[in-house]
């Protein structure tokens, strides 16, 4: 079989050519640059499909909501806040329960739940490949329960819509599952960005919730079908902030610092959150009763809850615009707080299709408007607003309860277009994250796939392999064997030398250049003169290493190759100049590992005394 060979006279193999010739670089980067491309035109297709699903997902929502509370066929929003149907108005969202239910059964069960934490799951353990009957069952399911008066935003559905669409499209063409991934969480952020007309904040909860890495192949593409998402806002919704609202005033530092203690606050009230939303849903798997009716019985609650409660029905975006304009009693602002959470806590753990994002906001908006009330009754002087309260509250909730920090402050700012808030949301969103990372393990969008054993990256550290070099971990050459050493003289050396047994050894011929693998196993089994070169035993591989190149690269060529050891071999005239073993990988990235997680201290006071006393000492015999 012919063998592509470099100019260095090594012979490639087809499968390991594109890792090993290192004039391949070059082209493999315009490689992965039109890939690139390609995703990225796939990513901006995704946005611009789903922001008009967007708009038909909002029209979808307004027209139930206007059949079931009003009667009447139109796609303009009313809110079912405003209906006339007494008690009746208790059996809405329980019919839109029922149907939920059932298309749970008979659709997907997929459809319920809020979308984020599902589309985490398939792409931490199913390879980013989502059924593509999610992207009717999902917005169809949610405009259901949410326009019968559930207490949910449209922009959970969205999400979980475009990351269906995104992952259909990927596995319709011939891509890799991390591409896949790219496009599954650029159509979720592109619904994001649709909705609320946030496409920085969208790109972060791609980074912090979806992606699991910071890299410019992931970027790209979500940045891009976030800008689109935003000018599909821009388009079919409008161009101002979502959440208009007062303009704010350059907080004092006094008022900084009650705004971050207000975030201590929302920050245990988000843990709070959590766990009651969790424990309900713990509850109706309880029940003696199939789940296809659960949503049916949150329904009922919902109901009841409205039917007291109006304000709590529905997507609720105009309570978070009053609750931002300061000018909500606080009678309706205390019932926002209770019913809403009551409503919203008890619909999402029965298991109808719904959101989070919308309620949180909902909930911290009418904590911090609370908690700003209160202190201004105590300190009228103390220089905060309502306003810029209920602001900071709403971004510590979401910060706290899902950990998307970058997101929450983002969204804060793009959604109402108040720079003066910046300082106050870093404090407040800062103090609430801090709470939540040290008194709760999982977030509300990680408890869920926690317990069924998807253990989900917190961190993006730099990849210890890329960074450690080849020629900083290799062995001498003590285990590199000559081709004409005879089978009698290498058993011999093993006898002598059993610390060097291995698997494999690296024989080179005269000049020095790699002349294949010789194998332990090979050298005991086969009936051989004792006197016979080992050049007839040794097996040709097409696998090597240079010292430059990174232990990643070499982890990469010795899966592909199905080998324990690599010969190291020179760039400037071919020769073996070390092997690299498995072992010493993992002995290395232990050890970079201990160094830098190994508390040590660099500048001793004692040892900087010493050294002056050994100074004055020598001045003084001087």
């Amino acid at each position: 079989m012919n063998k592509a060979m470099p100019e260095t006279g090594i012979p490639v193999s087809p499968i390991l050519e594109k890792i090993m010739d290192s004039k391949a670089g070059p082209q493999k980067n315009i490689v992965a640059k039109k890939r690139l491309l390609k995703i990225s035109v796939l990513a901006v297709l995704v946005a611009a499909a789903i922001s008009i699903i967007a708009k038909f997902l909002i029209y979808l929502i307004n027209l139930v909501t206007n059949i079931s509370f009003y009667g009447k066929f139109d796609i303009n929003y009313h809110s079912p806040a405003n209906n006339h149907l007494g008690l009746w108005a208790i059996l809405i969202p329980a019919i839109g329960g029922v149907i939920v239910g059932f298309m749970a059964l008979y659709g997907s069960k997929a459809i319920r739940g809020h979308g984020i934490p599902e589309a985490m799951e398939q792409i931490l353990v199913n390879q980013s490949k989502i059924k593509p009957s999610l992207i009717y069952l999902k917005p169809l399911s949610s405009a259901i329960a949410i326009g019968t008066g559930g207490p949910f935003g449209a922009e959970g559905p969205i999400i979980a819509t475009g990351g269906a669409l995104g992952s259909t499209l990927g596995q319709l063409f011939k891509i890799t599952s991390g591409e896949r991934k790219i496009i599954l969480a650029a159509g979720a952020t592109a619904g994001m960005s649709a909705i609320f007309g946030t496409p920085i904040a969208a790109v972060f909860l791609a980074i912090e919730l979806l992606l699991f890495e910071f890299s410019p192949r992931a970027i790209l593409p979500v940045a891009l079908a976030c800008i689109t998402g935003a000018a599909g806002h821009h388009l079919l919704f409008e161009a101002g902030p979502v959440f208009p609202m007062p303009d704010l005033t350059t907080p004092s530092n006094v008022a900084l610092g009650i705004y971050s203690a207000l975030g201590i606050i929302v920050g245990f009230l988000s843990l709070a959150v959590t766990k009651i939303v969790y424990f309900i849903e713990d509850n109706f798997e309880k029940l003696p009763i199939h789940w296809q009716w659960w949503p049916a019985i949150g329904g009922l609650v919902v109901g009841l809850i409205g039917y007291f409660a109006p304000h709590t029905l529905g997507v609720g975006y105009d309570n978070i615009t009053s609750l931002l304009s300061g000018s909500l009693p606080l009678t309706i602002v205390l019932s926002l707080l209770f019913f809403k959470f009551l409503s919203w806590a008890i619909a999402l753990g029965s298991g109808t299709s719904g959101g989070t994002l919308a309620p949180l906001l909902t909930l911290g908006g009418a904590a911090g408007a609370v908690l700003g009330a209160l202190i201004l009754s105590i300190f009228p002087n103390c220089g905060i607003s309502i306003p810029l309260a209920a602001l900071t509250g709403m971004a510590a909730m979401f910060a706290g309860a899902s950990r998307a920090y970058l997101t929450s402050i983002t969204f804060a700012l793009e959604a109402t277009m108040q720079s003066h808030a910046l300082l106050p949301l870093l404090g407040a969103c800062t103090a609430s994250y801090l709470v939540s990372f040290f008194l709760m393990e999982n977030t509300i969008m990680t408890e869920k796939i926690a317990r069924r054993g998807v253990f989900t990256p917190d961190s993006f550290e730099p990849d210890s392999l890329g960074k450690l070099t080849v020629s900083q971990v290799m062995s001498a050459n003590t285990r590199i064997l000559r081709e004409e050493d005879t089978v009698k003289h290498i058993k011999d050396w093993l006898s002598n030398n059993p610390s060097m047994q291995q698997n494999y050894f690296i024989a080179v011929t005269r000049e020095d250049t790699f002349a294949g693998i010789l194998q332990l196993t090979d050298l005991y089994k086969q009936a051989l003169e004792p006197e016979n070169p080992v050049r007839t035993i040794l097996k040709s591989s097409n696998a090597y290493i240079q010292p430059l190149d990174s232990l990643r690269k070499a982890v990469n060529i010795m899966s592909a190759a199905g080998l324990e050891i690599l010969p190291v071999v020179s760039s400037a005239d071919n020769k073996v100049t070390g092997v690299l073993t498995s072992g010493d990988i993992l002995n290395n990235y232990s050890s970079y590992q201990d160094e830098n997680e190994q508390p040590s201290t660099h500048i001793s006071f004692k040892r900087q005394r010493l050294k002056l006393l050994l100074r004055r000492k020598k001045l003084l015999k001087a």
